[in-house]
């Protein structure tokens, strides 16, 4: 009994004592900085319209469909802007509790999370990689305290554990050299937001507004686009059963052109690339971590085809992604609870997935799930029902050509991004225990 008693005194110790070099300047980690707690929200304080109300969830995953919004005004304190350091001190240890910078609009700060202001004498991108590096300590604390799920690290936790800084001017250097890494992840991350957004505009502007036939009809040149690209698209309208759509396109059931879980072999038992529902993004095509696995049942899919989530909330929180990650010809799978996109041709792989991305399609699936509140999926079956304006295959074609080099380069920027982020979790801990001196 005194020898268990001794080996949790010891972790205990070490959770509040973390390693650092002994000629910094040691405190108490709360004293650091000033941690101002956010508000507990109650539903009648929620609108439309307004400003964000910031959760955990909006700070890993940005402005969803589950986002909540307020039109009202609380204390400045609470008051978040880009570039504002968010400390989540509440939920699941390993996934939840960390260290933020939000990068998102201005909003107002839910319970469960600190606005963090670091003091006058210290570099505020310097402490981030303290707390940063104090994970695993919050993480145990946290840990220690799990009842139904959630763990957490208080006021009195912060006070207790022990940290230190080093002369300003190390804490620039060490700031600059991890920071230089989160600048081009960051960097990147913009790049891709950037292309996905333009991929998406040009889906909605030839597909879902007819932009271009609008302008032919109107007398105008088509915006951005060369004079072989506009001589694709008709100069008038025709009715049809989804109203007017170009001249010359064809109205059909969405199953005619995309197949819906198109069938793909893999063997019971066989080592194959696995995606789970947590790494599927809910902002842009590609997923965020694959392992390999061992395939039991489940969802198959390969390159070129679009995975939707469809139960909720994942659905309605924008859950989707483009296959781009298996080997030629390899075949990999993933959450039963995801429908697979096939465009058949003309359509291109690109058009299926920025269709799954489309407000229209999104709509569709939400308003045919069945089940159970809390347990609502989409039937596949209900995407016969959802009809397509059906483009001629040079145009089809074209929006392949045009967006497929967009996603690459997206795919190439998340491939480097975690390339640098191995590299500055590699150094930021030998940075800041003292193992690794920039002096």
């Amino acid at each position: 009994m005194a020898g268990n008693a001794g080996a949790i005194s010891e972790s205990r110790s070490w959770l509040y004592h973390p390693t650092f070099p002994e000629e910094w300047q040691h405190h108490p980690l709360y004293s650091f900085a000033r941690w101002v707690n956010g508000l507990a929200f109650r539903d009648i304080q929620f609108t439309q319209t307004g400003k964000p109300v910031i959760k955990i969830a909006e700070i890993k995953g940005g402005i969803s469909g589950q986002t909540k919004f307020t039109t009202q005004t609380f204390d400045e304190a609470v008051f978040v802007r880009s570039g504002d350091m968010l400390f989540s001190w509440s939920g699941q240890p390993e996934t939840s509790i960390d260290a933020f910078w939000w990068r998102g609009p201005d909003g107002w700060l839910n319970q469960h999370v600190f606005k963090v202001t670091p003091n006058d004498d210290l570099d505020p991108t310097f402490f981030f990689y303290v707390l940063r590096y104090l994970k695993p300590s919050f993480v145990g604390i946290a840990r220690n305290k799990q009842t139904t799920g959630l763990g957490h690290v208080t006021k009195r936790d912060l006070e207790n554990i022990d940290a230190a800084y080093p002369p300003l001017a190390e804490q620039k250097a060490i700031a600059h050299i991890l920071g230089t890494l989160d600048d081009k992840i960051e960097l990147n991350r913009r790049m891709n937001a950037t292309l996905e957004a333009m991929a998406r505009s040009l889906f909605q502007s030839w597909f879902v507004d007819f932009d271009p036939v609008r302008a032919k009809l109107d007398g105008r040149k088509p915006a951005g686009l060369d004079a072989a690209t506009t001589a694709l698209f008709p100069d008038h309208f025709q009715e049809s059963s989804l109203g007017h759509i170009p001249q010359g396109w064809e109205v059909k059931p969405m199953s005619e052109v995309i197949e819906v879980n198109p069938r793909r072999t893999l063997k019971s038992g066989a080592i194959s690339p696995y995606l789970d529902m947590k790494n599927m993004p809910t902002q842009g095509h590609a997923a965020d971590e694959v392992i390999q696995r061992e395939f039991s049942s489940g969802t198959k899919f390969q390159n070129g085809d679009t995975l939707l989530a469809r139960i909720t909330p994942c659905l309605e929180n924008g859950k989707s992604a483009f296959v781009d990650f298996l080997e030629n010809g390899q075949v990999g799978w993933g959450s039963t609870e995801y429908i697979v996109f096939s465009p058949k041709l003309p359509l291109t792989p690109e058009f299926g997935y920025y269709l799954a991305r489309s407000d229209a399609l999104r709509l569709h699936a939400i308003q045919n799930m069945t089940g159970t509140s809390g347990r609502q999926r989409v039937p596949s079956e209900c995407f016969t029902q959802f009809q397509l304006a059906v483009p001629p295959e040079k145009i089809a074609q074209l929006f392949g050509e045009i967006t497929k080099p967009w996603m690459t380069r997206i795919h190439a920027n998340i491939v480097q991004s975690r390339t640098l982020a191995t590299l500055r979790d590699a150094l930021l801990p030998k940075m800041l225990s003292g193992e690794l001196s920039i002096t």
